[in-house]
């Protein structure tokens, strides 16, 4: 489900399940990652850093949403929507770790699988290949205040604009012209372009740069971490 190994300071966490949905296995097998990286960070003198990339044609696809229909008609799920709340409260744990954290968008990153990318500090895509885009408003679907948060607090005013209300695909030039990614690369250079930008990194690890994020992104962090689970799109 994710993949997790280490290239010198660096961990590298690969999605590795077709379309890299997010449902209760992969959102627990997220936080064992981070339980990791986090006791790594927790070491003294700690350098460290983290990269997560996607497997084939999907960074990732967003929320199983056929687990989630699913979900809504199985007695022994008191709540699907606890589900969404815990992926939220998960990407708030990528999103104010105190180590470096580097997405290596390799594929299609769509809805919830956008928002992911967009948790960590820094985003690299592929100049060739690959959309990002949130698409809640071609499924009908509305943003819960963690995901709105999230949007607003990490893109540009005009580049969230564009992407809630139109659901535009951004392919990579697109996206680094509006501020959704950092840098381009091929697809043999992305990932180790990103592995190379973490080393670099990776002397700042510290709770400091936790504090740094908090105080940066509060206001995503408050709505993603509501233990409340979010009304039904």
């Amino acid at each position: 489900m994710v993949e997790l190994h280490r290239a010198g300071d660096v961990f590298v966490a690969t999605m590795n399940d077709d379309e890299n949905r997010f449902n209760p296995t992969s959102v627990a097998a997220w936080n064992t990652v981070l339980d990791e990286v986090e006791a790594a960070a927790a070491q003294p003198d700690a350098q460290c850093a983290l990269v997560t990339t996607g497997s084939g044609k999907f960074f990732s696809n967003g929320i199983d949403l056929e687990w989630l229909g699913a979900a809504f008609h199985d007695p022994e799920i008191a709540d699907p929507m606890a589900m969404v709340a815990d992926m939220q409260r998960m990407w708030a744990r990528v999103m104010s770790l105190p180590v470096p954290t580097i997405a290596a968008v390799n594929g299609h990153a769509f809805a919830g699988g956008a928002m992911f990318a967009l948790a960590h500090d820094h985003v690299l895509m592929r100049e060739d290949r690959g959309f990002w885009c949130v698409n809640e408003l071609l499924l009908k679907m509305r943003f819960t205040p963690g995901m709105q948060a999230l949007l607003s607090g990490r893109l540009p005013s005009q580049t969230a604009r564009k992407a809630i209300l139109t659901a535009h695909r951004f392919n990579g030039p697109e996206a680094l012209a509006g501020g959704i990614a950092d840098a381009l690369h091929d697809e043999g250079a992305l990932l180790p372009a990103a592995i190379e930008l973490a080393q670099t990194l990776s002397p700042t690890a510290h709770k400091t740069l936790n504090i740094l994020k908090e105080d940066l992104f509060s206001n995503a962090l408050a709505c993603l971490r509501s233990s409340a689970a979010p009304d039904a799109f």
